[in-house]
């Protein structure tokens, strides 16, 4: 099925909507109130938890038998986690990860 662009303009508009209503809703919702401590917990537990899913998930089909398809993902995860322990700062450690992994995939074992 082809999407023409008024579709696309149409979908793209609604997941700008979505995306700006769920980061500015906690701010409407707790305005004038201290926030519940559920929610704190939750603000501080869940971004490890969503970060370790989506480790487990992109290594997931890994061969750990084959040094050239294992060696990628490992040392991206590694490069990730130092930047991470160094700097604290989970942009940065995730773009620097992509990146030494796309370099790695591309070059050295390409």
């Amino acid at each position: 099925m082809e999407i023409d662009v008024t579709r696309s303009l149409i979908i793209i508009a609604i997941c700008t909507a979505c995306t700006f209503l769920e980061r500015a809703l906690p701010f409407v919702v707790f305005r004038g109130r201290e926030v519940p401590p559920v929610v704190r917990y939750l603000g501080t537990v869940l971004p490890m938890a969503i970060m370790a899913t989506l480790v487990i998930y992109c290594i997931r089909d890994i061969r750990f038998t084959a040094p050239g398809t294992c060696l990628p993902y490992l040392i991206g995860i590694a490069v990730t986690a130092l930047a991470h322990l160094w700097k604290r700062n989970s942009l940065l450690s995730i773009a620097l990860g992509t990146a030494v992994y796309m370099v790695m995939v591309q070059t050295v074992f390409a």
